[in-house]
């Protein structure tokens, strides 16, 4: 195997819970998930040749990644956004289960999943821990922009949640 493709392979590899997690904001069903997956898989391999390290990887994947989602829902405007499928099934490998916290993780991702998908890639960004300037620079947008978006973003999503309780 020729050894650009063993480094993108390596690199996946390491960075695919990227992958999964915008994968899983974006799409509620596991067929969905898989396919947008797989496209964001594809379309970092396509511009693979362009990252030239000036970056992290991951920043570079986190970039490639959102915007291929954004796309792929605008793409698949028949698809419905929130499903009622069943949450339980999708675990998190590496943590010991927890049942009260895994309800509140399919709580929060059923109330992400009704957001549009430019406040979803707010609140990824914000539970990513990147900072005003880092989402300003994936965002092409200023960091005073990024505040008021992301504080809107998080007000949706906290709103969303409060009536989901009641």
């Amino acid at each position: 195997m020729a050894s650009t493709e063993q480094d993108f392979l390596d690199k996946i590899e390491k960075h695919k819970g990227i992958i999964f997690k915008i994968s899983k904001m974006y799409m509620d069903d596991k067929d969905d998930r898989d396919d947008l997956f797989q496209e964001i898989t594809y379309q970092v391999w396509k511009a693979y040749p362009s990252f030239k390290g000036q970056s992290e990887f991951s920043t570079w994947l986190y970039r490639i990644a959102l915007n291929t989602a954004i796309i792929f829902l605008k793409n698949e405007k028949k698809r419905s956004f929130i499903s009622g499928g069943s949450y339980t099934e999708y675990k998190i490998a590496h943590e010991e289960f927890n049942n009260e916290k895994e309800e509140k993780l399919n709580d929060m991702y059923k109330a992400i999943n009704q957001l549009n998908p430019i406040d979803k890639a707010f609140i990824f960004y914000y539970l990513e821990d990147f900072s005003g300037k880092e989402i300003a620079e994936q965002m092409g947008i200023s960091e005073g922009n990024v505040r008021v978006k992301m504080n809107r973003a998080k007000n949706k999503l906290k709103d969303i949640l409060n009536s989901n309780q009641s």
